[in-house]
């Protein structure tokens, strides 16, 4: 049978408004526009793209952080962008996030223990003794200590300090977890043992990941599907291994021939980047691909191509190991040549 989608989000949308500088109009910044897509329980939806195609704007929207624009997205079987107050507020446990920065994101001043049990504190009425015995069963359930409990975080390594930023994120047992870029801090060693962590977690709790990434190593070993974007829209999805294997809009292929690979079977040809990058106050007028690939633009119709979708019917949600996908170890560098990066040394050029 089908999985049924735990969120779905259409035409979600936000735009902002900046200044466009002295004795300028406003401008329109379309940092999300009309993205669509589907997350199951369980499953791990990567969102890849280059840096300012409104990635993490998504992520705000899903965690309600902020309003969206227009569009609808529904949690659970609810629409939040009509949700009154207190459906907002019921819902928000379900929709945990996992930062960036690890270090950045836990307060200095507080011990581990207390920002554990916050969580709990704010959204149930468990008594202190139910908060820190949960707490401490959550640290166990990460691979931290006893001990670890009244610590601070300056005392922890950077790996340590992201097995407890997802404690925290799991506290209340959500059925969504928001991972921005949650290994890319963290060197190659501790990378490994972070994702093999959520993957662990995922296969106990039932609980889905949106996976933010600029790794697409990363990505191809963690992600059941994909969703690629560009300019605040979204130019391809489908599940991990037809988009990696098959990929159909120019800019993923771009995408993936940028990904270093120490098999030369696997390495794919360079699409060079060459003229300036479109920014999202902006966008191209009908066709939404790179300017920066001239050879690829003329692949694509003279308008923006209609979204590429190789999802696959999933007949259940089995085990990662049943399956048979491998175990992270070591991921490779970040990818190089990413379309923002290389335009600057070409128009200097």
């Amino acid at each position: 049978m089908t999985l049924m989608p735990l969120l779905t989000a259409t035409n979600l949308t936000r735009h902002y408004t900046v200044s466009g500088g002295l004795f300028k109009p406003k401008v329109v910044v379309r940092a999300l526009d009309g993205v669509s897509f589907e997350l199951p329980a369980g499953r791990t939806l990567a969102v890849v793209g280059e840096s300012g195609c409104g990635k993490s704007t998504l992520a705000r929207q899903i965690t309600m952080i902020e309003t969206p624009t227009a569009g609808e997205f529904w949690l659970d079987g609810i629409e939040m962008t009509r949700a009154d107050k207190l459906q907002r507020k019921m819902a928000r446990p379900l929709v945990q996030m996992v930062f960036q920065n690890p270090f950045a994101s836990l307060n200095p001043r507080k011990r581990i223990g207390t920002m554990l049990e916050e969580p709990l504190l704010i959204n149930t009425p468990l008594t202190a003794g139910e908060r820190e015995d949960q707490a401490r069963a959550m640290m166990a359930r990460v691979g931290l200590r006893p001990e670890h409990y009244r610590r601070f975080p300056h005392m922890f390594s950077g790996g340590q300090r992201q097995r407890v930023a997802v404690a925290r994120a799991l506290m209340l047992n959500p059925k969504i977890v928001v991972a921005d870029e949650p290994v890319s801090a963290l060197d190659v060693s501790i990378q490994a043992q972070v994702l093999n962590l959520l993957m662990d977690l995922q296969d106990e709790l039932g609980v889905a990941y949106l996976f933010i990434s600029h790794n697409l190593a990363v990505v191809e070993h963690i992600a059941h599907d994909v969703l690629v974007m560009y300019l605040g829209k979204v130019v391809e999805s489908g599940t991990k291994e037809a988009l990696f294997a098959t990929p159909r809009h120019p800019y993923t292929r771009a995408l993936l021939a940028s990904t270093p690979s120490l098999d030369p079977a696997q390495r794919r040809t360079k699409n060079r980047p060459q003229g300036r990058t479109l920014v999202p106050d902006q966008p191209a007028p009908r066709l939404r691909v790179p300017q920066a690939l001239p050879a690829l633009a003329s692949q694509v119709r003279r308008r923006s191509p209609a979204l590429a979708n190789l999802r696959r019917a999933t007949s259940s949600l089995p085990s990662r190991r049943r399956a048979g996908i491998a175990r992270f170890t070591l991921t490779p560098p970040e990818p190089l040549g990413m379309i923002r990066r290389c335009s600057h040394s070409s128009s200097a050029a």
